[in-house]
């Protein structure tokens, strides 16, 4: 029994050791299949993570390669527009090389044809050379037999007594022509102006001297002319200009050689017909307002043009001037685009040459002030614009330049050239004054081709859009006496076969040059 006891205790602590292990053993099974799936899940997301990584990483490498390729392309672009540019360049280059070349082969036509020409006149002046030398050695004999001199000095005598009978018969000739143009001169002047009065009054009339002002009904034309006419006269008195009043339906004119009369009297006017009361005592204070209303359209102009060029300080009276130019114009040209152009390209020249680029646009904007002053003022206009710009603080520089921009007064610096140079260069470019491009080089061209086909003349300018010529001669041609002679046939062939507007100045150059080498 006891045996049994001790064996069944010993069974069971087999059996409790046994069911012991095993349970230790499952759970340490358990736990270990649980650390596998613990392990395969981090392997699992490890692989997701290094699959998602490689797959951002494709993604961003393809991004960045389609960067770099399209930078890539966009740089190809550019340099092929370059190339394209630069062949297009060289094309345009070809063709004006190509230009230049059948420009030059003219040019080598022309002078090969001047030269033959030379040449044929250098033969038919050796002739009548020889024909000379050969009277001239006649005379020196019968000189010799009469008077016993030597050949030598009877060749002095007659040269002597030929230059001085040259002398006298050219003076004598050249007194003559002067008294002539003189007694025809006031004559021929009239007929000028009458024949240019003529030709465009009617055209100058209806556009620069005249204003229409459309009425509501011809009941004010009535009210305008008031009882026994005592409204038209006293508008015609206040304003300063002729109200024509006539049939046509609708319309008055007002008519003035004086812009700016012009203007305020046609504000005035527009004014009363709006008020509807037309009288004496409204007319002048509606004059009053229009002239208030004037004073303050010129001075904003002045203004607006001294901004523009990029100066200041230009006293207000001075810039009413300045803005009235706007009325006013010359050759059909607006005097105050003209003012800015000329401003504009003083400035430049300035520039380009080192000088004060603000005092040289104030001097070009100032120039022709003196166009708008009241026609008592006497002088020139240049003249009367420096007289006024003195009066109100312009410095000493810009009323000379003023002055002198139409040789009024010689010029004495380099401002004075530079604004009378942009003042022509203003005036004479094609379309400036209604000249059409084709004529302007036109006229250019013939000017210069009658000026070079005198003898001695080596080279020549059209200068000013063709109203001042340069004519450059050969020294051993053409003698200092002789370049008086030549400028007035030059002049006198330019009158007979061209037609031009104003007058053309010709300036004969003869200068002696001296070269040589220091060794």
């Amino acid at each position: 029994m006891t045996t049994t006891i001790i064996l069944a205790a010993v069974l069971s602590l087999v059996i409790g050791a046994a069911i012991g292990y095993v349970i230790r053993n499952a759970k340490a099974v358990s736990e270990l299949k649980e650390k596998n799936n613990q392990r395969d899940q981090i392997i699992a997301k490890a692989k997701e993570q290094a699959d998602k990584i490689k797959y951002n990483s494709r993604r961003e490498g393809k991004e960045i390669v389609k960067d770099l390729r399209e930078e890539f392309d966009k740089e190809v672009r550019k340099k092929e527009n370059k190339l394209e540019a630069k062949e297009k360049e060289f094309a345009t280059s070809q063709v004006r090389f190509e230009n230049k070349e059948k420009d030059l082969d003219k040019e080598k036509s022309r002078l090969a044809k001047r030269e033959e020409e030379i040449n044929s006149l250098k033969e038919n002046f050796s002739k009548e050379k020889e024909k000379f030398k050969e009277r001239q050695s006649e005379y020196a004999e019968k000189l010799t037999e009469v008077a016993k001199l030597t050949q030598q000095e009877a060749k002095n005598e007659l040269l002597a007594t030929m230059e001085d009978e040259a002398k006298v018969d050219f003076a004598r000739r050249y007194n003559q022509i002067e008294e002539e143009y003189r007694e025809n001169a006031e004559n021929e002047g009239k007929k000028v102006i009458s024949t240019a009065i003529q030709r465009f009054a009617g055209e100058y009339v209806a556009e620069k001297t005249i204003s229409a002002v459309d009425l509501p009904s011809d009941d004010v034309k009535g009210r305008l002319i008031g009882r026994e006419g005592r409204n038209i006269r006293a508008f015609e008195q206040i304003c300063g200009v002729d109200l024509i009043i006539d049939d046509t339906p609708g319309v008055v004119v007002i008519s003035s050689f004086n812009v700016i009369r012009k203007e305020i009297a046609k504000m005035t006017i527009e004014n009363l017909i709006q008020d509807g009361r037309i009288h004496p005592a409204r007319i002048a204070e509606y004059h009053d307002k229009a002239q208030k209303q004037m004073d303050k359209k010129v001075l904003d102009l002045g203004e607006k043009a001294q901004m523009e060029i990029g100066i200041h300080g230009i006293h207000p009276e001075v810039l009413k001037l300045v803005g009235a130019l706007n009325f006013r114009t010359s050759y059909t040209q607006n005097q105050l685009q003209h003012a800015l152009e000329a401003a504009m390209i003083c400035g430049s020249m300035a520039a380009e040459m080192g000088y004060n680029v603000k005092q040289a646009r104030r001097a070009g904007l100032l120039h022709d002030v003196g166009k708008v002053l009241d026609a008592s003022a006497e002088g020139s206009h240049a003249v009367i614009g420096a007289d006024f710009l003195k009066r109100y603080g312009e410095s000493a520089d810009i009323i000379h330049a003023v002055r002198a921009h139409h040789d009024d007064e010689k010029p004495q610096s380099v401002l004075a050239h530079l604004v009378a140079a942009s003042d022509a260069l203003s005036g004479a470019r094609p379309g400036a004054r209604k000249a059409m491009m084709e004529s302007y080089v036109s006229r250019l061209t013939d000017i210069e081709q009658i000026v070079n086909g005198f003898e001695g003349v080596s080279k020549s300018y059209a200068l000013s859009g063709g109203r001042e010529v340069r004519v450059f001669v050969e020294n051993d041609k053409v003698s200092d006496e002789e370049t008086i002679l030549l400028s007035r046939d030059i002049a006198k062939k330019i009158e007979s076969e061209m037609s031009y507007p104003g007058t053309i100045k010709i300036t004969v150059l003869r200068e002696t040059k001296a070269v040589d080498m220091a060794r």
